[in-house]
């Protein structure tokens, strides 16, 4: 099989899928407080058309596929498409990506269809800053749905928390203490600039500061890892669970970076922090053959940036919000 490599040497084998825009929470995070115009669903991509991609993508290198949004759950249908595509991809992991407001009632079903681990966005453990940060008061459900997929066998349960000065960075000892009795990976993630989210230098809570607060209270082992992992991985003795940071403003990862992602729409990015899609829908929609879409794929790959320009330039960089791109 011919690998999927830019024009740096960068092997790409993780693909993020976005199935929908749409989300039913409006987490300050991803998406502008007045709301965004949702795609018509002409404009989405259909099943048929993600499982094509999908197949294409497995047959030319990729070895990690994950569902993103706007919140994939509410996309009609989707305990089938999880199914489809866990029979493309066979031993490939199949992930998601969800708030986790669904997941006491379908974790099971997920399960069983082949996904193979989810990622559950939380904010806060707190039920009023929660109200505060989503608009929707489904703490409880959330916490819920964790205790679900764990209960489900998932291979991998992790808590994506995006830490924000001002807002949460009080609560980061209490999300390590989730990882005390329970196998979870909780991942404390850099505040990044997307459209609408109302980033500045001053709510970013960097890498160093989240350590600093942890090992105020635990001593951290550091996990060996991989040239592209995009997280920093730790133990604390006697935890169930691990740590783990993804530090994109501060200490980025671009070159190990191994991530593609396919938008709701069909345009294909190759760093989350690039205006620039590859249109895969309309060529596809207007009758080109598989290899001449992995011509198109490869062609973008090979225009991929070496790295992302650094922090103080990045919020300039025209972008869509992080629930258009898929997280």
């Amino acid at each position: 099989m011919e690998l999927l490599t830019d024009s740096f040497g960068r092997v790409h084998s993780y693909l993020r899928v976005s199935v929908t825009d749409r989300c039913n929470l409006r987490c300050r995070y991803c998406m502008p407080p007045e709301g965004l115009e949702w795609i018509p669903r002409s404009e989405v991509l259909s099943f048929e058309e993600i499982e094509r991609l999908v197949r294409l993508f497995v047959g030319i290198g990729i070895a990690k596929i994950r569902l993103t949004g706007g919140e994939p759950t509410v996309r009609k249908g989707i305990a089938d498409l999880i199914s489809r595509l866990s029979a493309i991809a066979g031993p490939v992991p199949l992930w998601m990506t969800t708030n986790g407001t669904t997941l006491a009632e379908n974790a099971t079903t997920y399960r069983r269809a082949g996904l193979t681990g989810v990622n559950v966005s939380l904010d806060s453990l707190q039920r009023q800053r929660y109200r505060e940060v989503t608009m929707r008061d489904e703490l409880d459900r959330v916490l819920l749905g964790i205790d679900a997929a764990l209960e489900a066998g998932f291979e991998s349960v992790k808590i994506n928390v995006v830490v924000m000065a001002g807002v949460n960075e009080e609560e980061i000892v209490d999300f390590v203490e989730l990882a005390r009795d329970r196998p979870l990976h909780v991942r404390f993630i850099e505040f990044m600039p997307f459209a609408g989210n109302g980033w500045s230098q001053a709510k970013l809570f960097p890498y160093a500061a989240m350590r600093e607060r942890i090992e105020g209270r635990f001593p951290l082992l550091s996990l060996p890892g991989r040239a592209s992992d995009v997280g920093k991985d730790f133990t604390v003795e006697g935890f169930a669970g691990k740590i783990g940071f993804v530090t994109s403003m501060t200490e980025h990862f671009c070159d190990g970076c191994n991530r593609l992602r396919l938008t709701a729409e069909g345009g294909l990015k190759t760093c989350l922090f690039s205006r620039a899609e590859r249109d895969l829908r309309g060529p596809m929609r207007a009758g080109s053959s598989d290899e001449e879409l992995a011509v198109l794929i490869r062609d973008e790959l090979m225009r991929k940036w070496r790295g992302h320009p650094p922090m103080d330039r990045l919020a300039q960089v025209p972008n869509k919000s992080m629930v258009a791109i898929g997280g």
